[in-house]
C-alpha cells in the first residue's frame, strides 16, 4: 500500500474515526485505525466493537492495499504537521512497519494485520429512511441531556426512537429519561420509517453522531434492524449496535391533569435560576419556585454560603392559579430551558407531583420533571 493524501483532509477524517476508539482496551487491534486505499479512494475505519465509523476521502494512490496503525498516535502526528502539507503512507505488506512521511519528517509505526480487524458493517438493515440534518440535530439536542448514566439501568442509557400514533397521525418520537426527568420529542414520520421497530440508541453513539451533525447539511440516511443502526453523514458512515433491552412505558409517568399553568420568558427564567443557584456549589442544588398571581420568586440556600432570591413579576410572568411552592434541581431546569427559544410553560398539579414543561410556541417537545424537597 502506498498513497499520498492532503494533510487537512486526512486530519478531518482521522478526527472523526479515532474518537470512537476506546483508549483503555485490552484488545490491541481495537486501538488501531484500518487504512485501505484502492484506485484513488482512501477508507479509514475504527471500531470499539459497539460502534464503527468509516470515512472515505480522496487520495493519490500508487499501490493499492490495506493495513492498521495506532489511531490516536497517527491522529496526533498528522495534527502536528504543517498546514498545507501532503502526507505519504507506505506499507510493504505483511509484518512491515507503516512508514509515514511529510516534508523532512518521517516515522515508522507498528502495523497489525487487517485480518484481525473486526467487521461491523456487514449484514442487512431492513428499515431505511432519511431525515434532514437539522431535524436529527433537534431530536438529539432536545433529549440527550435526560439520558441516564446509571449503568445498572442499562436500558435507560440511550435515546428510545420509535414510531407513534397521535390520533391517527404517525410521528417519529425520541424519548430519554433518567428517572428524575423525561424528554419526549416528536417529528413528522419520514417516508419508510412507519414499520420500524422501537430501538434504543446508546449514549456513546448519540454523542458521536451529534459531533458529525455539526458539519452536516441536507439529508442523513438512516438504516436499522432490531440489533443495529447506521447513519450516513456525508462521507462518513456510523454503524452501531443497539441496546438490547426494553424501554419502560414512559407514557404512564406523564401527568394528564396538571391545571396550574406558569408562563415565563425562557431567557429571563434561565438567567434568574443561574443567579440564585450560584449561592451553592452542590451539583444537585435545589431552587425553590414560589408562585402567586403573576409573580414568581426563585430562591436557593446553602448552609455554607447563605441564601439568594430573585423576583419575576407581571412584566415577565403569567400565572393565575393559587399559591404554590415547589423545588427542582437547578441543572435540570437549565437543561430544559436551554432548548426553549421563547416562553417556557410549566404545568403543575401540586408541590410534590411531577411537572410538565414545554416550549409555549412548540408542542413537539414535552418534558417531565420530578420535584425535590426544599
Amino acid at each position: 500500500m502506498k498513497f499520498t493524501a492532503d494533510r487537512a483532509t486526512l486530519l478531518k477524517a482521522l478526527a472523526h474515526v479515532q474518537s470512537v476508539v476506546e483508549k483503555r482496551n485490552t484488545i490491541p487491534i481495537l486501538a488501531n485505525v484500518m487504512i485501505a486505499v484502492r484506485d484513488g479512494h482512501l477508507t479509514l475505519t475504527a471500531t470499539d466493537m459497539e460502534i464503527a465509523v468509516v470515512e472515505e476521502v480522496a487520495a493519490q494512490s500508487v499501490r493499492n492495499g490495506a493495513c492498521t496503525a495506532p489511531a490516536s498516535t497517527l491522529y496526533e502526528i498528522v495534527r502536528r504537521l504543517p498546514d498545507g502539507s501532503d502526507v505519504e503512507f507506505d506499507h510493504a505488506g505483511g509484518d512491515a512497519a507503516l512508514k509515514v512521511r511529510s516534508g523532512r519528517y518521517a516515522t515508522s509505526l507498528v502495523a497489525l494485520p487487517t485480518d484481525d480487524f473486526p467487521a461491523m458493517t456487514a449484514g442487512t438493515l431492513q428499515h431505511k429512511f432519511a431525515l434532514p440534518a437539522q431535524t436529527l440535530r433537534g431530536l438529539i439536542d432536545r433529549t440527550k441531556f435526560a439520558i441516564s448514566t446509571e449503568e445498572t439501568r442499562y436500558y435507560l442509557n440511550g435515546i428510545y426512537v420509535h414510531a407513534a400514533d397521535i390520533g391517527g397521525t404517525k410521528v417519529l418520537r425520541a424519548v430519554a429519561t433518567d428517572g428524575h426527568r423525561l424528554a419526549r420529542v416528536e417529528e413528522p414520520m419520514p417516508a419508510g420509517a412507519g414499520g420500524m421497530p422501537g430501538v434504543i440508541i446508546p449514549r456513546k453513539t448519540v454523542n458521536e453522531l451529534r459531533k458529525l451533525l455539526d458539519e452536516a447539511q441536507g439529508d442523513i440516511d438512516v438504516a436499522l434492524s432490531d440489533t443495529r443502526i447506521q447513519f450516513r453523514v456525508g462521507t462518513v458512515m456510523l454503524t452501531s449496535k443497539l441496546i438490547d433491552g426494553t424501554f419502560p412505558e414512559y407514557e404512564r409517568v406523564i401527568p394528564r391533569d396538571n391545571d396550574k399553568v406558569l408562563r415565563v420568558s425562557s431567557a429571563d427564567f434561565a438567567q434568574a435560576v443561574a443567579r440564585v443557584a450560584a449561592i451553592s456549589s452542590e451539583r444537585s442544588r435545589p431552587v425553590k419556585m414560589s408562585l402567586a398571581k403573576d409573580l414568581l420568586v426563585l430562591s436557593a440556600a446553602s448552609a455554607e454560603q447563605g441564601s439568594a432570591s430573585e423576583e419575576l413579576d407581571a412584566d415577565r410572568v403569567k400565572y393565575d392559579a393559587g399559591p404554590l411552592e415547589i423545588g427542582f434541581q437547578a441543572r435540570y431546569l437549565n437543561d430544559i430551558t436551554d432548548q426553549v427559544k421563547g416562553d417556557v410553560e410549566f404545568r403543575f398539579s401540586d408541590g410534590s407531583a411531577p411537572t410538565i414543561v414545554q416550549d409555549a410556541g412548540d408542542a413537539s417537545a414535552l418534558y417531565v420533571l420530578m420535584p425535590m424537597r426544599v
